[in-house]
């Protein structure tokens, strides 16, 4: 649509063109059905120039009929988000006009625009100049800018990145709440919230100052929301958007952990405890597929019939940073489980219908979230716990089964880089991939079936 026939807003009446905006329903007993006035022009193209001012004062007289309490200044704060919303659309104008005509007539609108918002001058000073309103000369400014591309609001391409980005729910959350706290430290420090006012200085501060605006949030959290803005950033350099990564390499310092503060796996002992307990069917089975084959939580929660195969291959959901699914061999030890709760199931049941995760669509947790909490309530009865002074969590959690069947891995002599292919972890060189067949699967094999569960000494002795 050419920007001079825009009706959007405007209907012609007698010769002249004025703005109509809609009532709500439930205002229209007060207000009518419409709000309108009139522009004095009988140009479509001057009256899409001058229609926005008088399209926030309409929006703002609807806003204080809803409610009385809240005053016009405030109301017509909707004048601001509206015209950078209208220059972020020029802007997206002028970047696809290659014709340097059409390219001369977008510029020429954009000059109108921002002389409209600046308003007439309000006085002349003593040397003869004419004096502005400051607020609405910024917002003229802000606005030319922001439409020719020389400022660009940090969020503007966040929600398309966002819906581009092939991660879980939770990171989603967290690419938004790092958007938030960027904002929210722009406004406290200053710094225009453009992306061409983020350079790799004002990274640093960002960093640097990031704890004192979340006191609550540890070192580990908030690098988490660094390394969010990193990846967006890099989308933006991929897109031609920003220059660089100005996020590449910043990191708030953690602090350093002694070995006995780090989370760590089983102990023989202490699995022998946990398989021996009093553990529900559902649960026993569950720490043994853990144990036996070093996967997630959340992975072997999510388990379909179908992702237990016919011949001894578990189909593990990505999980993490694993480009897709994850084939890992059935040990033998668990050959009964798996057939038992495959019984009298269609492909697409679920192996372990006892936890089938949240009903609410919109939450960020995962299925696996109450299994979690149930096995660590069953992990504390059974008094398999390590806790120490000033660490919020415990050493020891349900991760510990796959750092467990790692660690008897690397001690049963099975090579790193088949290790590494067996749970999922980064390797160089040669992939597992997605093969059912061939040397890669038989040595993942014989990795799996190196690993065996401590021998419980009451069965031992009959």
């Amino acid at each position: 649509m050419a920007l001079s026939s825009d009706r959007m807003f405007l209907e012609l009446h007698g010769n002249q063109w004025r703005v109509v905006v809609n009532v709500p329903k439930r205002l229209r007993a007060e207000l009518g059905t419409k709000l309108k006035k009139s522009l004095g022009t009988d140009s479509l193209k001057e009256a899409n120039r001058l229609k926005w001012d008088v399209i926030a004062d309409l929006k703002a007289t609807i806003a204080h009929a809803e409610n009385p309490s809240l005053s016009l200044e405030i109301a017509r704060a909707a004048t601001r988000e509206q015209a950078l919303r209208k220059a972020i659309e020029f802007a997206e104008q002028r970047k696809g006009a290659f014709d340097p005509a059409q390219r001369d007539e977008i510029d020429e609108e954009i000059d109108w625009q921002a002389e409209h918002l600046a308003g007439r001058s309000t006085a002349i000073d003593e040397d003869g100049n004419e004096v502005f309103d400051p607020d609405r000369l910024r917002l003229a400014r802000d606005f030319s800018q922001l439409a020719r591309g020389a400022k660009t609001p940090i969020d503007l391409h966040h929600e398309k990145f966002l819906a581009m980005s092939q991660v879980k729910a939770r990171t989603l959350a967290d690419d938004k709440r790092a958007m938030k706290l960027l904002k929210d430290w722009c406004e406290k420090a200053g710094v225009p919230p453009y992306l061409q006012s983020i350079t790799k200085k004002e990274a640093v501060r960002f960093c640097d100052e990031l704890p004192d605006l979340t006191a609550n949030l540890t070192p580990v959290t908030l690098n988490k929301y660094v390394s969010r803005l990193s990846v967006y950033w890099t989308w933006l350099e991929n897109r031609h958007e920003v220059e660089s990564n100005v996020w590449k390499g910043r990191r708030l310092r953690e602090p350093q952990q002694t070995t006995d503060q780090k989370e760590r796996p089983f102990t023989d002992d202490e699995v022998r405890v946990l398989l021996s307990g009093p553990a529900e069917p559902e649960m026993d089975d569950l720490m043994r597929i853990a144990a036996l084959s070093g996967a997630r939580l959340d992975a072997i929660v999510c388990l379909k019939v179908k992702d237990c195969r016919d011949d001894g291959v578990f189909v593990f959901k990505p999980q993490k940073k694993e480009p897709g699914p994850r084939l890992c061999p059935i040990h033998s030890d668990l050959t009964e489980i798996v057939e038992r709760r495959k019984k009298g199931k269609q492909s697409e049941d679920d192996i372990f219908p006892e936890w089938p995760g949240v009903k609410k669509s919109t939450s960020l947790r995962e299925r696996s979230f109450k299994t979690s909490n149930e096995f660590t309530e069953y992990r504390r009865s059974v008094g398999v716990e390590d806790r120490r002074e000033g660490k919020r969590r415990g050493l020891v959690n349900f991760h510990s089964f796959r750092r467990w069947f790692i660690t008897k891995a690397e001690q049963a002599g099975q090579p790193e880089s088949t290790i590494a292919v067996v749970v999922g972890h980064k390797r160089q060189g040669m992939t597992f991939g997605v093969y059912s067949g061939g040397p890669l699967l038989e040595q993942a094999r014989r990795c799996v079936e190196a690993v065996k569960l401590p021998p419980d000494p009451l069965q031992a002795e009959k």
